[in-house]
């Protein structure tokens, strides 16, 4: 998933179009040519944060690890906030450990793509409402009670698909997503009665302890590294006997890894640790992918699990 190129002027139209032809010239798998043109912009504008970055991708298309990690630095270098996600791309070469994505990167990206999210995921044939409301009926036939909430937060809520597929199982759902213009789209739908644009973990620490009997996470999870933060926020929201519901991106190895999509995939042991960490009852991890990539079914679970007491 990529969203349009971050616009940013260097100053100078001529160097913009040579940007502008680079990209082009990647698209079309010219990498030889576009590093050629990126070289030079980076020479004649050397605080210009999208040259240095896709000079970046074009050695990197090329083979050259060592030259696309140094231009990489220098975008990440100019860009404390990391908007175009330097930093992933540096752990990605083994530059640097696994890190957490910047929120300023998440929102760039979903804020360039929110007009064009929910047509894209239907090419990508996209089940994640499918999934976490089939998790979640199956979770409450298991515990024998209705599929019915009262409360429920929606985390990472995009523009409203799994709110959506939810709504009629739930009295009042509350959502969070980093971009606003996702959030944007999102109230449109007209079913959530409180909507933030914000990080997941920050909503959910602003809410009352107890205070829903359902949190849910669709396609969320796979921009955040390390789960235990919000799994141990999502407990503290939920009243006991509260119902969890998530997706992410799997792997058949170890812990988490930084896929060459830029998101995270997490071993179905790593998930579990984390479940039992913040004190929360695995109730069921089937394998089951939210997507397709080029074709292929994205390797995925789906969660559910318990607040027991």
């Amino acid at each position: 998933m990529a969203g349009a190129p971050l616009f940013l002027s260097s100053g100078d139209p001529t160097l913009d179009r040579r940007v502008d032809w680079a990209r082009a010239l990647m698209s079309e798998g010219n990498a030889a040519d576009a590093e050629i043109l990126l070289a030079e912009v980076a020479e004649r504008a050397p605080g210009f944060l999208p040259g240095w970055f896709l000079l970046g991708e074009a050695r990197e298309a090329l083979g050259d690890a060592a030259g696309a990690g140094d231009a990489y630095a220098r975008a990440r270098a100019l860009d404390p906030e990391d908007r175009l996600g330097a930093t992933l791309r540096l752990a990605r070469l083994g530059r640097d450990e696994i890190p957490e994505m910047s929120a300023a990167y998440v929102r760039t990206l979903f804020d360039q793509y929110a007009e064009r999210f929910d047509k894209a995921l239907e090419r990508l044939d996209y089940r994640g409402p499918e999934l976490i409301h089939g998790a979640l009926r199956s979770a409450c036939d298991q515990l024998g009670r209705p599929v019915a909430f009262a409360q429920a937060h929606d985390l990472g809520c995009g523009t409203g698909l799994v709110g959506v597929r939810l709504a009629d199982h739930v009295g009042e759902m509350g959502g969070v997503d980093l971009s606003p213009n996702m959030i944007a789209l999102a109230r449109r739908r007209g079913i959530y009665g409180r909507l933030v644009a914000g990080d997941m973990v920050d909503y959910l620490r602003e809410r009352p302890a107890g205070e829903a009997d359902l949190v849910f996470a669709g396609d969320a999870f796979c921009y955040l590294a390390d789960l235990g933060p919000v799994l141990a926020e999502s407990r503290r929201v939920l009243e006991p006997g509260g119902l969890l519901a998530f997706t992410v991106e799997t792997h058949g190895g170890a812990g988490v890894l930084l896929r060459d999509t830029l998101r995270y995939a997490h071993a179905p042991a790593y998930v579990s640790e984390a479940l039992a960490a913040a004190r929360l009852g695995l109730l069921s991890c089937e394998e089951a992918s939210t997507r397709t990539e080029k074709g292929e079914p994205v390797p995925g679970l789906v969660i559910a699990a318990l607040r027991a007491e």
